[in-house]
């Protein structure tokens, strides 16, 4: 991405707090300080914060430790709620057994994963959504999401998912938290309109809005949520700010 280097180095030089907040829950945040670097971004594991270790951490808040757990989603996940002690049930474990179903993006999602989240559910399970992102962009474009495997098993059971990534304002909260930010002194800089930006909003956040990502001019248009600032890219957004003088 054109300006990526040059965004991180004005943040930097200028000691601006950061924290990425990511909707992706199938990976750790060493692997995205691993990917960042070779991009030429130094970032610090403690900087990145997902759905997935919010909804870890949410789970621990409620749950007694050892609490059942039913899962569809990637090994990160996985990892992240195993060492929060929890017990991550298989497909084959009784419904019923569950006290929580936690659905995210799973490239390996089949139907009896599919099933077997709705079987936990109808028996009293709580059901909870990593993030609502119903698409994807991959390398052929835009691919299922998280948001689209949580419609297939609400549909299945008539239950409303608890959702923790963006736009619920759970994840936001903990990452200002982390920074030692109040929402006055914040603000979201995003490139999706459903997630990023009403996100930044449901915090009481400032919101940033870069084109190059998901939403377009034409969602701009035809949306009720709109952002505060609008860029075209992060190298447009950088040369804007060192031309308005802020510290």
């Amino acid at each position: 991405m054109p300006g990526l280097t040059d965004f991180f180095a004005f943040l930097r030089r200028r000691k601006i707090g950061l924290m990425l907040a990511t909707n992706n829950a199938s990976r750790t945040s060493e692997h995205y300080t691993s990917v960042l670097a070779d991009f030429g971004v130094q970032i610090s594991p403690d900087e990145i914060i997902t759905s997935g270790q919010t909804t870890a951490r949410y789970l621990a808040e409620r749950s007694a430790p050892g609490a059942p757990i039913y899962v569809i989603g990637g090994d990160g996940l996985h990892q992240l709620l195993a060492e929060r002690g929890f017990c991550l049930l298989d497909t084959g474990a009784e419904p019923g057994s569950a006290e929580h179903v936690v659905v995210s993006w799973d490239r390996q999602v089949t139907y009896d994963k599919l099933a077997q989240a709705t079987l936990h559910i109808r028996a009293g399970a709580h059901f909870i959504g990593t993030n609502p992102d119903r698409t994807w962009p991959g390398e052929r474009g835009l691919v299922p999401g998280a948001g689209a495997i949580i419609a297939a098993v609400q549909a299945a059971t008539d239950v409303e998912p608890t959702i923790i990534g963006k736009p619920s304002p759970v994840m936001l909260q903990l990452a200002m938290r982390r920074m030692g930010a109040s929402a006055a002194a914040t603000a979201m800089l995003g490139d999706r309109l459903e997630t990023d930006i009403l996100g930044g909003h449901n915090a009481g956040l400032t919101t940033i809005m870069v084109l190059s990502g998901v939403s377009g001019r034409d969602d701009l248009a035809a949306s009720p949520v709109q952002p505060d600032m609008i860029f075209e890219n992060i190298a447009a957004l950088t040369q804007a700010w060192l031309m308005s003088g802020e510290r």
